[in-house]
């Protein structure tokens, strides 16, 4: 019996070891945010977990203006309707900036759907739907927002699938100008240039929730909870932007100066706001075109039932 006691401590023993080592590994960028017990390390691996009593969630321990922010996430398998598995940036108040992935679960063999949605100022509605070229239950991929002063950026494996431009910064570049040379009407200009998101500092966040109300062909399929727990599994989580000071509040210009202003900080380069990040490269360029020609399934734009009125960002689609 003595010996069956030390066998079975030393197996608990390493399951600790190796929970503390998928902890640390995470631990520096994120921190479990709600339904702790729904949040759960596993090997070198984070795992956030829906039954029918909860789901969970992380958050960055950091706030941080313009960079990237990227998870390797395996989705939830099998049927998965109703389920949501959500990764995306927001800052804080009533006039907040968000750029969402949000993973629309489906019956087991239809395709996930991933849309995509901006918040500025408080105001979203700007979703786009694409189905995915691959299966992301089966391995790991990669999702990513690059964010800066010119554009937000959503990547699937390093493929962007969405650009939401600055057309702000556009103007300010002399691009709106009449062939003759002269400035557009300033007062007219402003009227017709989209809205792009204000300098806040943002969290990160992931989420995992039930939303058969919508999530999956409009709610009409709901959740199968005899499947559950759904599971959803992060390889690596990596926050890599201006790290805003902790004790500044979100309005201070000071940090807003340094983050917006300067080419290197504590973290070293801020390669994401260079030359070359203010927009896509050709041949990022033709794989945006690919990924919205073969893959987009829905686009707020070209929905006027619900815009009559194209919005600003629209015009030209």
């Amino acid at each position: 019996m003595a010996s069956l006691a030390v066998v079975v401590a030393a197996v608990v023993c390493a399951a600790v070891v190796v929970a503390v080592a998928a902890a640390g590994k995470f631990d520096d960028v994120v921190e479990p945010s709600w339904a702790n017990d729904h949040v759960v390390y596993e090997g070198d691996l984070l795992k956030l977990r829906l039954d029918s009593s909860s789901g969970g969630g992380f958050a960055s321990k950091n706030k941080f203006l313009y960079g990237k922010a990227t998870a390797d996430l395996k989705l939830v398998a099998g049927d998965s309707a109703g389920v949501v598995t959500a990764f995306y940036l927001s800052s804080g108040g009533d006039k907040h900036n968000e750029f969402d992935f949000e993973f629309l679960g489906n019956v087991t063999g239809e395709p996930y759907l991933v849309q995509t949605n901006l918040y500025i100022d408080g105001v979203g509605n700007r979703e786009q739907r694409i189905d995915l070229w691959f299966d992301p239950t089966a391995d790991f991929h990669t999702y990513a927002v690059l964010w800066n002063p010119s554009q937000v950026v959503f990547l699937v494996d390093d493929t962007p699938i969405r650009v939401y431009e600055n057309k702000n910064a556009t103007a300010v570049k002399g691009h709106h100008r009449h062939a003759s040379g002269t400035t557009t009407n300033n007062a007219t200009a402003a009227s017709s240039v989209p809205p792009f998101p204000s300098p806040q500092p943002m969290s990160v966040y992931s989420s995992i929730w039930n939303a058969d109300d919508w999530a999956t062909q409009g709610g009409r399929v709901k959740t199968d909870w005899t499947h559950a727990p759904f599971v959803a599994t992060f390889r690596d989580v990596r926050v890599e932007g201006c790290a805003w000071a902790a004790n500044a509040t979100d309005s201070d210009a000071g940090e807003v100066a340094r983050c917006t202003g300067s080419s290197w900080g504590k973290e070293g380069r801020y390669w994401w706001k260079e030359k070359d990040m203010e927009e896509l490269t050709v041949h990022q360029s033709h794989q945006l075109v690919w990924a919205r020609a073969h893959h987009l399934v829905y686009d707020y734009c070209v929905d006027t039932d619900r815009f009559p009125v194209q919005p600003p960002e629209c015009a030209g689609r």
